[in-house]
């Protein structure tokens, strides 16, 4: 099979790949000129036509530059021809563990009337790929069969390349899906065996890979000369042949597409739409369930099967999807394995490596955990490990304990205590000084008092029922005085608008907040600048979040990949909020109170300072928002960016320490830095306390009425009371946080009887 027939794509992708080697052509060209000049002297010289000083001179300068490029020339040659090109991190899967899905490849290529693809790996992504691998530094070709080997003075037929499938197809797929699925995927192995296209694609790579080698830092001063030369001849020859190498794939993708169009024309159709629901269920997996297990040192073992369950519950939620849940009584296409068990645990640990940077291999910090455990050994163990973070930070920041008399244990850890201090008093410009600033009673829609403009508040959130303060006035609290917080005085002109996402600062999948499916969150605008009740201006932003905490690092820099912003636990909506406030740009540090308690250096101020005179901030960049926080807010919320950095540095520190195993030095060496494909931006800090003050709010539920933990294949870490997912948390906590009014939450607690002066247990 030559796998070039009459298809247009084949024989354009055979003119540009002859376009490529017509380049390395030329280079060999180049690299040889000097010594055919110096042929062309020598000889003038032998039959004494060019003969003289001069020419004795130019023979003496040609010939040493003759062989210095030779030598440079044979020095490159070597490095293209031997460098490790880059190859995909997957999961193999040898013949023996899959006899069935070997025979259904090689079933299709026959009908293709193209060559098998020579091994199948899996990899942890909704794609499906042809991979060379024929590269000695990839390990030993497949030996050929007798047959296949060419006479003498004949060329020998290529390796062909190894067939990449993504492992979620094969647990969402059925098994005809998968057929139609990769029909276009395997007809690529018919150009890819011509022989030109197979040179030129060796050679791009080789060319690439030297690149690679040629910027590996660490070296010698002499030596960073030579692969600086190397580099810059490299990329020289890549921008020659960029254009005819896109162009020859282009052809042999259009050739694959159209040899592949005579098989399960109709069934592809209808496999494209699952290969859509799959890509979205997989990512909705990785950010909202996976991800709040990676950052806890435990890695889901059934990953793909866990895709299955997360379709199947959109399924049951969306009308849309109704059709989708009927195709799981056909077969799945990871029957076609031996052991899907085995093959599932492997590929998912392979995704935490790539999306979070977790260890190649288990260990005590490093285990799997069932879907059964998720509950206990990931939700539960996330919120109390927040909540126990939240509570060093307040420690640090001197914050007494709940003067409550009713509190059992007025030292332990409660709920109280984050109420009281995150509410905004009269100094702080918060929500118990409204009245009497804005000089207008309840049902008042109009700009509050002493001139301040009137602002409307425009709120994308997860649950409905989030919308003004409710105490019908203006505010405009300020947060200044923590070092790296940003603060900008509420200046707004008239009519100016503020956008609050509340789902983005809900929680991520660390905490509990309303739950999402992926579609477009609904917006709820209040009329006229007025609150949800229509009496009240909303509140306009007021100070973003602190931006940094002592040690200079940014808001919620974790280290590791985080959720979606609109991620959350507690309460189901079927919104999604996709946008997240970025970090404010930092100000002017206040002094530090003199009688503030000795604890971990932070350089935050006391929680009962006195506010620092507002002074107008930087300016932020066009498009971008502060986070409307209050001072004390962003003070907690600085402190816990600190405290979580301090806390991903150690773990680093830690890991770094430890013993290298072969498969993690084997990843290390090729992986310029981990994870490689991060799932999310890093939070910020406004998120990061949002998050903490939720699962504060979820440990007080569990311990103090009764809710359990859960897992919601959607959304991630729930909470369950009374058997139903909580609705309505994140806005009340949003409410909290930015306003400092923490009437409705309060309400909410007791709702549900949830008594916030009971200390809970932390880990």
């Amino acid at each position: 099979m030559s796998g070039i027939g009459v298809e247009a794509g084949a024989q354009a992708a055979r003119s540009r790949a002859l376009a490529v080697l017509r380049v390395r052509g030329r280079a060999l060209a180049v690299a040889l000129l000097p010594a055919g000049t110096e042929v062309i002297l020598l000889t003038g010289a032998s039959t004494g036509r060019l003969v003289g000083p001069g020419w004795d001179a130019a023979r003496w300068v040609v010939g040493v530059l003759a062989v210095l490029v030779l030598l440079a020339a044979a020095g490159i040659a070597v490095v293209v021809a031997r460098a490790r090109p880059a190859m995909s991190p997957t999961v193999p899967v040898p013949e023996g563990s899959a006899p069935d899905l070997y025979g259904m490849v090689r079933d299709l290529a026959d009908r293709l009337d193209v060559p098998a693809p020579s091994a199948i790996a899996l990899t942890p992504d909704c794609d499906s790929w042809l991979e060379d691998r024929a590269h000695s530094a990839h390990g030993p070709p497949p030996r050929p069969a007798p047959d296949e080997i060419a006479g003498p003075g004949r060329r020998r037929t290529p390796v062909a390349p190894v067939l990449v499938i993504g492992s979620p197809f094969l647990w969402w797929m059925r098994v005809g899906e998968l057929r139609a699925v990769l029909a276009p995927v395997i007809a690529g192995t018919g150009p890819s065996a011509h022989p030109d296209i197979a040179a030129a694609r060796r050679f791009v790579r080789g060319l690439d890979a030297a690149v690679a080698v040629a910027s590996t830092g660490g070296r010698r001063p002499l030596t960073r000369g030579v692969c600086a030369a190397l580099g810059w001849v490299a990329r020289l020859l890549l921008r020659g042949c960029r254009e005819h190498a896109t162009q020859m794939e282009r052809g042999v993708a259009a050739a694959a597409a159209e040899r592949a169009q005579a098989v399960d024309y109709g069934l592809r159709i209808v496999a494209q739409e699952q290969v859509g629901l799959a890509y979205a269920g997989w990512d909705r997996l990785l950010t909202r369930v996976a991800l709040p297990a990676w950052r806890m040192g435990r890695w889901p073992s059934r990953l793909d099967a866990g895709v299955v369950a997360a379709l199947t519950e959109l399924s049951r939620r969306d009308r849309l999807a109704e059709g989708f849940a009927s195709r799981l009584g056909e077969r799945p296409a990871c029957d076609l394995l031996e052991e899907p068990g085995a093959v599932d645990e492997a590929a998912s640990l392979l995704a935490a490596r790539l999306f979070h940077g977790g260890p190649a291999e288990s260990g005590p910090d490093w285990a799997p955990v069932d879907w059964q455990a998720y509950p206990e050994e990931v939700v539960d163990r996330t919120w109390r490990a927040e909540a126990a973070r939240l509570h060093r930070v307040l420690d640090t920041l001197g914050v007494r304990p709940s003067p409550d008399p009713r509190t059992p244990d007025p030292g332990g850890p409660t709920l109280a205590r984050v109420l009281d201090h995150l509410t905004a008093t009269a100094e702080d410009g918060g929500w118990g000084a409204m009245d009497a600033d804005a000089g207008t009673g309840a049902g008042a829609a109009g700009p509050g008092a002493a001139g301040s403009p009137a602002a409307t508040g425009v709120v994308a959130c997860g649950a409905s029922g989030a919308g003004g303060n409710g105490a019908g006035a203006d505010v405009s609290a300020v947060a200044t005085g923590a070092p790296g917080s940003a603060s900008r005085p509420d200046q707004a002109a008239p009519g100016a608008q503020g956008t609050v996402a509340a789902g983005a600062s809900g929680a991520g999948t660390d905490g509990a907040g309303p739950e999402a499916t992926g579609a477009p969150a609904p917006s709820s605008a209040s009329a006229s600048g007025t609150d949800g009740a229509g009496t009240g201006p909303t509140d306009a932003p007021a100070a973003g979040p602190a931006a940094s905490g002592a040690a200079g690092t940014a808001p919620g820099a974790t280290g590791a990949p985080t959720p979606s912003p609109s991620a959350s636990g507690t309460g189901p909506s079927d919104s999604q909020a996709d946008d997240a406030d970025g970090p404010a740009p930092t100000d002017a540090p206040a002094d530090v109170p003199a009688d503030a308690p000795a604890g971990p250096s932070t350089d935050l101020p006391a929680a009962d300072s006195a506010p620092a005179a507002r002074e107008p901030g930087p300016q932020l960049p066009f498009g971008e928002e502060e986070d409307p926080t209050t001072e004390r807010s962003a003070a907690l919320a600085a402190g816990l960016s600190a405290e979580l950095a301090r806390e991903e540095a150690a773990g680093v520190d830690a890991s770094a320490a430890g013993r290298r195993s072969p498969v993690s030095a084997q990843w290390d060496e090729f992986a310029c830095g981990l994870p490689l494909f991060p799932l999310q931006p890093q939070r910020t800090a406004r998120e990061l306390l949002a998050d903490h003050v939720t699962a504060m709010v979820c440990c007080a539920a569990v311990d103090t009425a009764g809710a359990v933990p859960a897992l919601d294949w959607l959304d991630g870490p729930s909470l369950l009371l009374g058997g139903e997912r909580a609705a309505d948390l994140a806005p009340k906590v949003l409410t909290l946080i930015e306003e400092g009014d923490p009437g409705p939450l309060r309400d909410w607690l007791a709702a549900f009887g949830i008594r916030p002066e009971k200390p809970v247990r932390l880990v």
